[in-house]
Parts: structure tokens; C-alpha cells; sequence
């Protein structure tokens, strides 16, 4: 997808919680700071509120904008941060919010939702017969009141094509990032998530919360085992030498990654194989036996396989649709593509 115009709805008011302000930032931060270096184009980023006046938020501060629902309808890619907490209680959206969000989706526009916003769209029956998700404490509630919703309740993120929703809090940063791996490409994607020091690529299937029973002073030596596994993927690694680099059994190293990814170490390695795959494939012109070998997946037979299950096109048809083994530009925000 082309980026282009990217609008955040939401529904300020004087319940506005903090959980919202946070998602809304975490928005702003991947979507409305230029990246010029990493795109010749970024995405135009437009706060879209119920009301453009000054309205406090729980916090003391206000927030205003711009821009209110109707600019929605032209926006590429429409995100709902969160709803109030006086929806989860029982009370409802403004008619007009649910309707912009309606219009929106008639147009064409991508619709995201972070944490609590897919209620909203749940709301507008733009998640009717569809996989979603939303923040672990609400999954029950939401699939209470939209029975007609498949709700994954453990998951980070569910992307459903032109519907995407996610957890809640640090997993709306996550799925921010997946669009921007959509849009962009893995190697822009990467990039960002460097300079925001955040992990890099998780997963939608990752597990949204698990229970850390084991001390916390292994944390380090795992994620010290798991940075070297990262940087050498072109060996064949396997989970009893990740095992000793952290410091552990087998069977604990096994159900420490497990209990701090949602994964096996057998699934990690082959999603950040996978993941050096694709940005191999963006910003060379290495021959695909050279890209399964440094990416740790040994034959071109065998990277061709595991690539067109998990990404969906085959690796030459991904490396022709950003550029041909070049970081291609951003092509110009704003031009409207469907």
C-alpha cells in the first residue's frame, strides 16, 4: 500500500483515560514524524475528533485539533485509539463517530483499531464475521456484546487484511510497526523500530500476556542469548547451544522464551529467519540461494517454502513489489490508492 493520509479518531471528552492518550501518542510517534531517511515520503497524520474545540482530558490537559469526522472519508488508513471507559461500562458512542467510521470503510479506508477502539468498530459492524482482538481485559466483554466477532483473546495483534486490530498498550505499537512492515517493507520497518528501541518485529500470534513465574534475573541472559542468535541467523543454530550461551537447561531456556515471546525457540528462529529474509530481499540484489543462506534457511527450496507460509507471495514476487532488491521511496503521502 502506498502511504498516504492516516487519521486518528477519537472521542475527546473530559473521560478521556490516560490508556488513550498513550495509544494516540504511540500513533503520532510511528505515523506523523517524517523518516526521511528511511522514505522519500511518510504518511500525513491528522487527529480526527468528535469535536475540534479544546476539550480536557482525565489527565488536566487538553487536547484540540484541526480536523473532525468528515475528514475521515478521504484518510487512506482510519486508526481508533481507544473508546472511554464510560463505553466499556455500558454507555455508548456518539452517533456521528460511528457513522464517519461507516463512511470511512465505504470509501476504502484501511480501519485499525488499538486496544479498546474495537468496540468502536465492532460498534459500526466493521468487525461482523471477522477475527479481532483488543486488550486481555475486555476480549470476554467484547465478544459478549458482538457475539457475531471471532475474538482471539491472547493474541497481540490480528490483521484481517483492511481490518487490523490489537491489544492493548505496547501492542498497538506493535501492530503501528506491522503497517508500516506492510507499507514499507521490513528493512523501513526495522529501522524505525530501532530508533523508537522497541523489538524490531513480534509477531500478531505472540501471546499478549503470560505469567512470568521464574526470577528475574535470567532476563538478561536471555535476551543476551537471543541478540547473538539474531546476529548470527546464518548458522545453524539450535536450542541447546541458545541454551548455554543464557545459561540454562535445555527445558528451562525452552520455557523461559516460551513464557516471554508466546513462542517456541524453533518458531522464533524461523520468524527472525524469516524477517532477515525479507529485508535481504528489500535492499540487495543478492541471488535467492545467497538470501536462504545468510538468512539461516539453507536451500532456495527450502526459503521459498517457508517464505510463500508465512508472508503470503513467494520471495522473488515480494522483492519485485518493493523495488527490485532496493529500498524503493515512499511514494507521495496524500495520493489516494485503492
Amino acid at each position: 500500500m502506498i502511504p498516504g493520509p492516516v487519521a486518528l479518531a477519537v472521542v475527546n471528552g473530559t473521560d478521556m483515560q490516560a490508556c488513550e492518550v498513550y495509544e494516540t501518542a504511540i500513533a503520532n510517534a510511528v505515523f506523523g514524524d517524517p523518516q526521511p531517511d528511511l522514505a522519500d515520503s511518510w504518511y500525513e497524520l491528522r487527529l480526527c475528533a468528535v469535536t475540534r474545540e479544546p476539550r480536557p482530558t482525565a489527565s488536566g490537559f487538553s487536547i484540540r485539533t484541526q480536523h473532525g469526522l468528515d475528514d475521515l472519508v478521504t484518510a487512506d488508513t482510519v486508526i481508533v485509539p481507544s473508546v472511554p471507559d464510560s463505553v466499556l461500562r455500558g454507555g455508548t458512542l456518539p452517533p456521528e463517530f460511528i457513522e464517519a467510521l461507516r463512511a470511512a470503510a465505504r470509501a476504502g479506508a484501511r480501519m485499525v483499531s488499538l486496544c479498546t477502539g474495537a468496540f468502536a468498530l465492532a460498534e459500526a459492524g466493521l468487525l461482523d464475521g471477522r477475527r479481532a482482538t483488543a486488550h486481555w481485559m475486555h476480549t470476554a466483554d467484547l465478544a459478549k456484546r458482538y457475539p457475531g466477532i471471532h475474538v482471539e483473546d491472547s493474541v497481540l495483534y490480528v490483521d484481517d487484511g483492511d481490518v487490523l486490530t490489537s491489544a492493548g498498550m505496547s501492542a498497538g505499537l506493535d501492530l503501528c510497526l506491522h503497517l508500516v512492515r506492510r507499507d514499507l517493507g521490513a528493512h523501513v520497518a526495522g529501522q524505525l523500530a530501532r530508533r523508537m528501541v522497541v523489538a524490531g518485529h513480534r509477531p500478531g500470534g505472540q501471546a499478549q500476556f503470560v505469567d512470568l513465574t521464574a526470577p528475574d534475573s535470567d532476563d538478561d541472559t536471555l535476551a543476551m542469548a537471543m541478540d547473538w542468535a539474531a546476529r548470527n541467523l546464518d548458522r545453524p543454530l539450535t536450542v541447546d547451544e541458545l541454551a548455554k550461551r543464557a545459561g540454562m537447561s535445555t527445558r528451562t531456556f525452552f520455557r523461559r522464551l516460551r513464557a516471554s515471546t508466546g513462542l517456541t525457540p524453533l518458531k522464533w528462529l524461523l520468524n527472525q529467519r524469516i524477517s532477515r529474509a525479507q529485508s535481504l530481499l528489500e535492499t540487495t540484489a543478492l541471488p535467492i540461494e545467497r538470501i536462504s543462506a545468510a538468512s539461516g534457511l539453507g536451500t532456495a527450496a527450502n526459503l521459498r517454502r517457508h517464505f510463500t507460509t508465512h508472508v503470503g507471495v513467494t520471495p522473488t514476487d515480494y522483492r519485485h513489489s518493493l523495488g527490485g532488491g532496493k529500498r524503493g521511496p515512499a511514494r507521495t503521502a496524500g495520493a489516494r490508492t485503492r
